[in-house]
């Protein structure tokens, strides 16, 4: 796997269990994944030398991040034909949709996926044309690099908008949708073409930055439920993605408009560890190893999922390498004792203000109770203090 944060350190505890062997291609040492991964080789993801050397063995290579260059992405493709029975999954062609936003929302709408409307912008002049059209505020996304909330920026005047403009990033105009809920539907796929679609989730968002994740999304009608699957499973057939892909989605009255998509394991498919009969993380490992795919369905009627965000303090972890706060560790007794069911799951990452550190996942009935349990141990974790929904 290229890149060694959390996502990489969950896919890795996943593929212990299934005796594969699995290697994460590292910044660092200190990574999240290198902390706890047994094979290890520090890298530049950007260097198509240290990409190159780093799959050279593998049987498949694929990928925690979206940010490897495309050029790399064909050139590593090149190489892993030319070693018998090795892949890149996904490959190139499906993960310039989810590198390229704009490329995503051309092929979208050749496809005629419903998503939000769009128009690339040069300078102010455009951006306050498509605000004479769809009114203020306006979208403008980064049309590469974005993701967690970085790269997009409402606009809510020509002033704000001149503002992102001045920073040397391309981007494009999108209308500023008005939705009910956000919602995201994940499935996998393996180059059989075996599928399988995980419940669609509900996930909370604040600032851009997912908080909770809901699943299954509370009084979702089947119908729309079952639409919203449909929509991704022909996604990912159609855009030829190999393993998790995640579409994230707006539900408005007029119905659901795809906002974006990643093709990895995704922070909406977390709860799936203990709320899923099969987890995204070895999910992934089966579709990008053409394994038969495992059951998706729910352990729990309910479950949800809240992040556990860095508050003002650092520090190293007791281990002795770079990692959580002290404190996050010390405040595991009152966590564990107030509430057994809590699982917790940090990523031994520094704790920055506002950076995802781990996060607790809560299985039972009744969904407004577990965003209360949920919220109470993210909070106590991150600051000391239980703070609930």
């Amino acid at each position: 796997m290229v890149g060694a944060g959390q996502l990489a350190r969950m896919t890795c505890q996943a593929a212990i269990g299934l005796d594969i062997g699995f290697r994460v291609l590292a910044a660092s040492p200190t990574d999240s994944a290198a902390l706890i991964c047994a094979d290890v080789v520090t890298g530049d993801y950007t260097d198509s030398g240290d990409l190159l050397a780093f799959a050279r063995g593998c049987d498949v290579v694929t990928f925690d991040h979206e940010h490897v260059p495309g050029e790399h992405l064909d050139e590593l493709e090149k190489a892993a034909a030319g070693q018998a029975g090795a892949a890149v999954r996904p490959g190139p062609a499906a993960l310039r949709y989810t590198q390229d936003k704009l490329a995503m929302r051309e092929r979208l709408g050749a496809l005629g996926v419903p998503c939000p409307r769009y128009a690339p912008v040069a300078d102010l002049v455009g951006v306050c044309a498509r605000a004479e059209e769809w009114g203020w505020p306006v979208v403008l996304k980064a049309v590469t690099g974005g993701y967690d909330g970085r790269g997009v920026w409402v606009c809510g005047s020509p002033e704000e908008a001149a503002a992102v403009l001045a920073h040397p990033v391309a981007v494009f105009a999108e209308e500023h949708v008005a939705f009910g809920a956000e919602l995201a539907a994940l499935v996998a796929r393996s180059p059989h073409g075996q599928a399988a679609a995980y419940p669609v989730v509900q996930t909370v968002q604040r600032g851009g930055v997912c908080h909770e994740v809901l699943a299954p999304a509370p009084g979702l009608a089947p119908g729309l439920a079952f639409h919203a699957q449909r929509m991704a499973l022909e996604l990912a057939a159609e855009l030829g993605v190999t393993g998790l892909l995640a579409v994230e989605l707006f539900a408005t009255e007029a119905g659901l408009l795809v906002n974006e998509l990643a093709m990895r394991p995704h922070n909406s498919g977390h709860w799936t560890i203990e709320g899923a009969r099969t987890s995204q993380f070895e999910q992934h490992l089966r579709a990008v190893l053409d394994l038969p795919l495992g059951d998706p369905r729910l352990a729990a009627p309910q479950v949800v999922m809240a992040n556990v965000f860095g508050g003002g303090s650092g520090g190293s972890s007791p281990r002795g390498s770079t990692g959580a706060s002290p404190d996050i560790y010390q405040r595991y007794t009152h966590v564990m004792a107030a509430d057994p069911g809590v699982k917790v799951h940090l990523y031994g990452k520094q704790v920055r203000p506002g950076r995802k550190i781990g996060h607790v996942t809560v299985l039972g009935d009744g969904v407004a109770g577990l965003r209360d349990r949920a919220a109470r141990a993210a909070s106590y974790l991150a600051t000391g203090n239980e703070e609930s929904t």
